[in-house]
């Protein structure tokens, strides 16, 4: 009996979510990155308090882009373009309150970096 036979026929393709392949998956990502930067001037307009200038707005938008470049599976890029989707329309129609759009910007970044030596786990209590 060969390998083949005795390994069982469990695995499937997987049907893609939007993109059929690579390329497509960029597109997409490009056209939501157009549509972040088009809508920086109503964004500023409406989201007065935050006091933001048009590029460190684009900087933030930048930035939340480039924390997921790593990603090469054509699904999970699928599924973060749709939620950056929505969190468009969100902001574009203000239906965010003003400390939910104050989340995009990295700068107020809020999550503690794991201890990395035993040392820090240690003192951390880890």
């Amino acid at each position: 009996m060969s390998l083949a036979a005795r390994i069982p026929h469990t695995l499937k393709q997987v049907r893609p979510v939007l993109s059929t392949d690579h390329a497509e998956a960029k597109r997409r990502v490009l056209n939501l990155y157009k549509i972040w930067l088009r809508q920086i001037p109503y964004i500023r307009v409406d989201y007065i308090k935050n006091n933001w200038t048009e590029p460190r707005l684009r900087d933030i938008i930048k930035e939340n882009f480039m924390r997921n470049k790593d990603v090469t599976d054509v699904r999970a890029i699928d599924l973060l373009v749709v939620r950056g989707q929505m969190d468009f329309v969100e902001t574009a129609e203000i239906w965010r309150q003003q400390h939910n759009v104050a989340v995009f910007d990295s700068t107020k970044n809020t999550y503690k970096k794991k201890p990395a030596s035993f040392l820090e786990r240690f003192y951390e209590g880890y």
